[in-house]
């Protein structure tokens, strides 16, 4: 995984997503966000200790279909995939430990 250390406009569609093969992380904020801000150092945290997991910085907002199919509400919210099914997520995680939780469910 290389770091993407901002938010970056959505790249991929939910087809693409469902169809994608291993484990991912989709990461739905905004680079303005004070919680996604304050949410990066256990982010980074965690996942560093995973360098091939993909982990996508998607920027989230009002008429984002990426973000409106996993019904977004707040930033930053970690969905964690398998096989491109969601088996865990996170909405503005607070420590490391809900976010390590959520990882073992998909590696």
């Amino acid at each position: 995984m290389s770091y993407q250390p901002e938010y970056l406009p959505e790249t991929l569609d939910r087809a693409a997503v469902d169809a994608h093969a291993g484990p991912r992380v989709l990461e739905f904020g905004t680079n303005w966000c004070g919680h996604c801000r304050a949410a990066q150092p256990a982010i980074e945290a965690v996942l560093s200790d995973h360098p091939d997991l993909e982990h996508i910085k998607v920027e989230d907002g009002k008429g984002r279909p990426l973000g409106r199919s996993f019904r977004v509400k707040l930033w930053p919210t970690l969905i964690f995939l398998r096989d491109g099914e969601e088996v865990a997520r996170v909405v503005r995680p607070r420590d490391s430990a809900e976010i390590r939780e959520a990882l073992a469910r998909i590696t």
